[in-house]
């Protein structure tokens, strides 16, 4: 999990990845899905916070972009909800029992490509939710997203003069929800067969019996 924070917090340096191409989405969802302890889920919103409260001073004292404002925040609070319903989204797609460790090749493909899936789908709902958010509020007045079906068309595939199509950033949002999905469900799933294997090798070696003598009886029945 730290590894999947730290690329996480590295991917968010500005102007180091494509606009809406982030880890985000997938590192929200595969939280959901490998880690189910409260301490996993503080770390993982206390770091998406941290950054965002970064990139915030960021853009506002270097870049004079107007992020303080009750609009924006607002709007930005609808990302955290986003968040909520990924990680709720992790949760149903989390592996009962032993099978999160167990089975064959075969059957851990699939497995990711479920888990892939359903990063891809969590990619889209957070796209469709936040640009329906962006249109709706509208933190920096935009004067196409006006309220009406063409305002909300524009918000998800137009976007604003100025900057590149939605639709783009869509792209972005899909690809790099499956990418980073399909990387952090491959090292999680990786680390938890690992994890399995050590533990099977500890509990043999716990099994074993006491070293026989001779005659076949244990050393300290000789005493």
């Amino acid at each position: 999990m730290v590894l999947m924070l730290a690329v996480f917090a590295v991917s968010r340096w500005p102007g180091l990845l494509p606009v809406n191409f982030s880890a985000a989405y997938a590192l929200v969802f595969c939280v959901g899905v490998f880690f189910g302890s409260r301490v996993a889920w503080g770390w993982t919103f206390g770091v998406i916070l941290l950054t965002d409260v970064a990139l915030n001073c960021y853009y506002q004292f270097v870049n004079d972009y107007e992020v303080f404002t009750g609009r924006h925040l607002a709007f930005q609070g609808m990302n955290y909800v986003c968040y909520l319903l990924l990680w709720g989204l992790g949760r149903r797609f989390r592996p009962a029992g032993e099978n999160a460790r167990e089975g064959g090749l075969r059957k851990a493909a699939r497995g990711w490509l479920a888990l892939l899936g359903g990063g891809l789908f969590g990619a889209v709902l957070f796209y469709l939710i936040t640009n329906t958010a962006s249109w709706l509020i509208n933190p920096f007045g935009n004067p196409e997203y006006t309220k009406d079906l063409a305002g909300w068309l524009a918000a998800l595939i137009t976007g604003t003069k100025g900057f590149p199509p939605t639709w783009e950033f869509f792209r972005n949002t899909l690809l790099s929800g499956g990418l980073f999905t399909g990387l952090f469900a491959a090292t999680a799933m990786f680390s938890a067969r690992l994890e399995s294997a050590r533990e099977k090798e500890a509990a043999n070696a716990q099994a074993e019996p006491e070293e026989a003598g001779p005659e076949g009886q244990p050393e300290d029945a000789k005493a």
